[in-house]
C-alpha cells in the first residue's frame, strides 16, 4: 500500500523537529566532548547516545510502532528496534554525522534522519545545527535547504568544481581518486550525509564515499535523488531498496551526483578500479 502525501507530510515533519532537537542538544555538548574509540576508524562520544535517544523519544511520539536503526547501540553494536505495524516503516538515524569534527571541536556535523518505506528512503533529513541549515526531501517531491527548492548543479568536473571525497581509500591511494584530486577542488567536509546535502545543492558536483552505512547515507541520498541527482554504488548499481529486517550495518561504497558527473567518474572507476567486476560492498 503505496504512502499518501498527508503521511510523508507528517513523516517529514516529526524529523525535522526530531533532527532540530538532536542538533540543538549536541551543539551544547560540543564543549564538553568525551570521545573514546569506537572501532580503528572511528570515536564515539557520550553525546552520539544522547542525541540518538532525544530522536527516538520524539520519533516515538508519534510513532510508537514504528522500526528504528541507529547507529549507537549497546557495546558499540547498532541500535535496533523492528516496527510492530504493516506497513512497516522504518527510521535510520545517525545523531551525530561526524563524529570526529565533533569530538575535536569542530562544529562541522549533522543529524542524519530518514523514514524508510519497502527499504527505501521516502523523506530525508539532514541538519547542520551550526549553520542552521536544514535539508529536506521527500520521495517524489521536491528538494529544500531551509524551506527553499534545490537542485543539482550542470557543472562538470573542472578546475573551479568540487567533488567530496572520503578519507579512508586504500593504500596506495587508487589511480582514479588521484586522478579527481588532480581535476578539481576536491573536499572533505568530515560528514558524509553533508557532502550528500551539498550535492543536492549544487556546492559538490559529486561525492565519492568508501564504507558508509545506512543511517550515513539515507537522508543525504533521499536529498540528491529528490534534487535530480543520481545516487549508486562504485558499480553503477542501485543501493535501495535495503533489507531492512535484516541490515546489520553493512557497509557500501557510494558515489552520489549529478548525472553528468556521475557518470563520468563511475567510467573513470570502471576503467581503473580493479574490483571493478567484483561486489560493490
Amino acid at each position: 500500500m503505496p504512502l499518501e502525501q498527508k503521511d510523508l507530510s507528517q513523516l517529514l515533519e516529526t524529523a525535522v523537529v526530531a533532527a532540530r532537537l538532536g542538533g540543538q542538544h549536541a551543539m551544547e555538548e560540543i564543549r564538553y566532548v568525551k570521545a573514546v574509540r569506537k572501532s580503528e576508524n572511528e570515536l564515539v562520544t557520550q553525546a552520539d547516545a544522547q542525541c540518538q535517544q532525544i530522536i527516538v523519544r520524539r520519533i516515538k511520539e508519534t510513532y510508537p510502532d514504528h522500526g528504528i536503526i541507529g547507529e549507537e547501540g549497546e557495546q558499540g553494536r547498532i541500535f535496533k528496534q523492528a516496527p510492530r505495524t504493516e506497513p512497516a516503516l522504518w527510521w535510520a538515524i545517525d545523531p551525530i554525522d561526524g563524529t570526529n569534527n565533533f569530538a575535536h571541536g569542530i562544529p562541522i556535523f549533522t543529524v542524519s534522519i530518514a523514514a524508510m518505506f519497502e527499504g527505501e528512503p521516502v523523506v530525508g533529513v539532514v541538519f547542520d545545527p551550526a549553520t542552521d541549515s536544514m535539508f529536506t526531501a521527500v520521495k517524489g517531491g521536491e528538494a529544500q535547504l531551509n524551506g527553499r527548492r534545490i537542485v543539482v548543479s550542470e557543472e562538470d568536473v573542472t578546475k573551479f568544481a568540487s567533488v567530496g571525497l572520503d578519507s579512508h581509500f586504500d593504500d596506495p591511494l587508487p589511480a582514479w581518486v588521484a586522478q579527481i584530486m588532480k581535476q578539481s577542488r576536491f573536499r572533505n567536509l568530515g560528514t558524509t550525509a553533508l557532502q550528500l546535502a551539498y550535492v543536492g545543492t549544487g556546492g559538490l558536483v559529486a561525492t565519492v564515499v568508501c564504507a558508509p552505512k545506512l543511517w550515513d547515507i539515507a537522508g543525504g541520498a533521499a536529498v540528491v535523488e529528490a534534487a535530480g541527482g543520481v545516487v549508486t554504488n562504485w558499480l553503477g548499481e542501485k543501493i535501495f531498496p535495503i533489507d531492512l529486517e535484516h541490515y546489520e550495518g553493512q557497509a557500501s561504497h557510494v558515489l552520489a551526483g549529478n548525472k553528468k558527473v556521475h557518470a563520468k567518474l563511475l567510467e573513470l572507476i570502471k576503467t581503473q578500479w580493479p574490483h571493478y567486476r567484483g561486489s560493490g560492498t
